[in-house]
């Protein structure tokens, strides 16, 4: 009897190698009593070779036994993943075990025998661009749910996930949102509000609880925008799906972009909340209630959609940029590191997505700092009332270009423990709501 109870040491490796146990104990242990016997390991390789047959023959295009590099490539081009012959060969490469350069059926079944990816879609999911990494903003591409997460209801496991992660990870580094907040609404030639006298700035009108400032507005909006996104993304992926009923690369890019900017308007008016909130002077408002109420009294309903237009626009650098370095480096890796596996690790689908996300938000922030002061310009007393191309004219004439990126250190501190702390998280709910 095979008894688990394992924790994974430190080398990727290792760790890919007990996450593998670890799926054939789960999926052998039929009668769920913590053991493994004979009888269920052997009905666990039947069952599993099935499932590896029809793997091998949905990639086997032209039914000859033999998995060959345009195979694959074609393969993958149906779930919107478009790679390189060179590099469909080195995925093949790790499974080729007599050098043709082609994968038949013996070898595939000798290197899958143990691996509990058991289709296409699964080995490629190790690649997944996933929006776990919540450094702040909401301008990400949506994740991808297979039809099987859909149906087992894992995508809703997976969404709550991500949100718990989302929660934590924006509460924990609060100040530094507050403060890049503060420093792109006051900052200036004359006010040179830096990370130093900002936090001294809060500390002294607030104490220590106006750091967290606005926080709420900003973990309550997560539940719809998430919501509204996934749904969003599904309907403009039917829309938009070709003839053949496949759906590439521009057309998941165009139905993100798509389903971010019909998310981005229905929760628009928490956003202006937010930083109302994050610039408020200690007891102007008694909460979100109580701001969204004054706003409506003084200022009419279209104070709520102030900064729209560049929020909207926004949304096709950030998410551009974002999905296209996470392609490159996606690339760089499999043709010069993935030698014996396809499986990255952790930290490279961390550093990768750090990366990204980091360029789209570089890429698109002046126009994040624009629409935070016209949502901000109303409350600010004897400033002037621009509108987009106003208020880029005048930063840039009493700036310059530098001008457009005020707050954007404290923004860049807050990348790294915000990724690490959402990563956590996530993997945390993922055990506890029984995400494999």
């Amino acid at each position: 009897m095979l008894d688990l109870h394992a924790s994974g040491p430190t080398s990727n490796y290792a760790e890919d190698i007990t996450s593998r146990l670890q799926k054939i104990f789960k999926a052998g242990d039929t009668n769920q009593d913590g053991q493994l016997d004979f009888e269920e390991f052997m009905q666990y390789l039947k069952d599993h070779e099935k499932k590896m047959k029809l793997a091998f023959k949905s990639l086997d295009k032209n039914n000859d036994g033999k998995i060959e590099p345009s195979e694959v490539v074609q393969s993958l081009k149906i779930l919107g993943i478009n790679i390189s012959e060179k590099q469909a060969e080195k995925i093949l490469q790790s499974i080729d075990a007599d050098g043709t350069m082609s994968v038949d059926w013996n070898e595939w079944r000798d290197h899958f025998m143990f691996n509990p990816a058991t289709d296409i879609e699964e080995i490629v999911r190790y690649w997944k661009h996933s929006t776990v990494l919540d450094i702040g903003d909401s301008l990400t591409v949506p994740d991808e749910f297979t039809e099987e997460e859909k149906k087992s209801g894992q995508w809703w496991k997976q969404l709550l996930a991500g949100g718990v992660a989302g929660a934590v990870s924006r509460t924990g580094t609060a100040p530094l949102d507050r403060l890049k907040v503060m420093m792109q609404v006051h900052g200036s030639k004359s006010n040179k509000m830096n990370i130093a006298s900002g936090f001294k700035q809060m500390l002294k009108e607030g104490g220590v609880r106006s750091l967290w400032r606005g926080n709420g507005v900003n973990v309550v909006k997560i539940a719809p925008e998430t919501a509204i996104k996934f749904w969003a993304y599904e309907q403009y992926k039917k829309i938009l799906t070709k003839d053949d009923g496949n759906l590439g690369t521009i057309e998941r890019f165009v139905s993100g972009s798509l389903a971010g900017a019909t998310a981005q308007t229905s929760i628009y008016p928490m956003e202006v909340l937010k930083t109302r909130l994050a610039v408020g002077k200690t007891g102007q408002y008694s909460g979100m209630f109580d701001c969204a109420k004054k706003i409506l009294k003084r200022e009419g309903v279209k104070a709520f959609y102030k900064g729209y237009i560049p929020n909207i626009l926004g949304i096709i650098p950030y998410a551009g940029i974002d999905l296209a370095v996470y392609e490159l480096l996606k690339t760089t890796w499999l043709e010069h590191y993935a030698s014996s596996s396809a499986n990255p690790g952790v930290f490279v689908l961390l550093g990768c997505g750090t990366v990204s996300s980091t360029c789209g938000q570089l890429a698109s922030y002046p126009l994040a700092l624009v629409r935070t002061r016209m949502q901000a310009q109303a409350s600010v007393e004897g400033a002037p009332q621009h509108n987009m191309v106003g208020l880029f004219q005048r930063i840039i004439a009493t700036e310059g270009i530098q001008g457009l990126y005020r707050g954007i250190a404290p923004n860049f501190m807050k990348v790294l423990p915000a990724v690490s702390i959402s990563y956590v998280v996530y993997e945390k709910m993922k055990q506890n709501l029984g995400i494999a």
